[in-house]
């Protein structure tokens, strides 16, 4: 009897390390039940991410007044015809 109590001891430390320290462990687990809400968290900044963009080229392809207003702000380009005004801050506009 001495001897089925001790394998069963034996048996229920196996058991407990791999529980704890073994693969699949608990310590893993919550590992990767952290990685999986990172994970989903960045999914769902990029899909927010994205709609913004698919929106962003609907707009382009449906309009020329924004691939316009998109050249001027970002190329700085103008119309023919048209006077381009620089305005530099004065030492009066800086605070200075």
């Amino acid at each position: 009897m001495k001897t089925c109590y001790a394998l069963l001891s034996l048996l229920l430390i196996a058991l407990q390390v791999r529980l704890w320290a073994g693969e699949g462990s608990l310590a893993e687990v919550h590992q990767l039940e952290r990685q999986i809400a990172l994970q989903e968290a960045e999914n769902e900044r990029l899909l927010v991410r994205n709609t913004l963009l698919r929106a962003e080229v609907e707009d382009l392809r449906g309009s020329v007044g924004s691939i316009e207003e998109r050249a001027r702000a970002e190329l700085g380009m103008i119309r023919r015809g048209e006077t381009f005004f620089l305005l530099v801050p004065g030492e009066a506009d800086t605070g200075g």
